[in-house]
């Protein structure tokens, strides 16, 4: 209990870390968003409508096993693309996937029923060594929360053509790669995606939007609650 106090506080910590970033977004983050193709972002989609299933797929997880989409279905699971060395929308977004796992981590009705899974953008750079340690910022639960990597063209081709969420690459101009060090910049969507137990996509909720995140909590209680098989 002690430990989940703590836990609790260094999320709700990073949280208030987030919204003061979010606070301070700057104009040609936004703007690069407008430049990512592939997918949906500019439709407001929640609701639990069915908009399409998710492909099938095999990547690593941290942990270095395979994972599969057979291995997800059946859970009600929340989906984020995001990349460790991201300095724009990830510290505001992958915090919320962390509150998101707190809540379940100790809940004893739907804590089997539920998974959450973040998918790298960047995967030559985020090894399942990488992402392990990442991933221990967050006490992330492997049984409950999964971080996968795996074949770049694969992770591309799964975020715009399977889960239709855009994601591009630009060269970062002279001054930036100077001052950061950085070749290129990834740009991804903000959108956390909430996939029921038959794979169907149900909706997209914008990451750092405080009221998407209620909407999003509220139609996955609804998903695991419709669909307790035990129910």
């Amino acid at each position: 209990m002690k430990e989940i106090v703590i836990l609790r506080k260094v999320l709700w910590g990073l949280l208030v870390i987030a919204l003061a970033a979010l606070a301070g977004f700057t104009a040609r983050s936004w703007q690069a968003g407008t430049r990512v193709q592939g997918g949906w972002e500019e439709k407001h989609l929640e609701g639990l409508q069915v908009y399409k299933t998710a492909p099938d797929f095999s990547l690593v997880e941290r942990s270095g096993r395979n994972v599969t989409l057979g291995d997800l279905k059946g859970k009600v699971w929340v989906v984020l693309f995001f990349y460790t060395d991201c300095r724009d929308i990830c510290p505001l977004i992958v915090p919320q996937m962390g509150l998101l796992h707190l809540e379940y981590k100790s809940d004893p009705e739907f804590r089997k029923d539920v998974l959450f899974v973040s998918i790298t953008v960047d995967p030559e750079r985020d090894t399942p060594q990488i992402l392990r340690k990442f991933a221990e910022r967050f006490s992330a639960d492997p049984e409950l929360w999964l971080f996968l990597t795996g074949d770049k063209s694969t992770i591309y081709r799964l975020a715009k053509d399977g889960f239709k969420v855009g994601i591009s690459e630009q060269e970062n101009p002279p001054e930036v790669k100077e001052k950061t060090g950085e070749e290129k910049e990834i740009f991804h969507s903000s959108r956390l995606i909430l996939v029921d137990r038959k794979a169907r996509i149900r909706g997209y909720y914008s990451g750092i939007d405080a009221e998407a995140m209620v909407r999003l909590r509220r139609d996955l209680k609804k998903l695991l609650r419709s669909e307790n098989p035990t129910s």
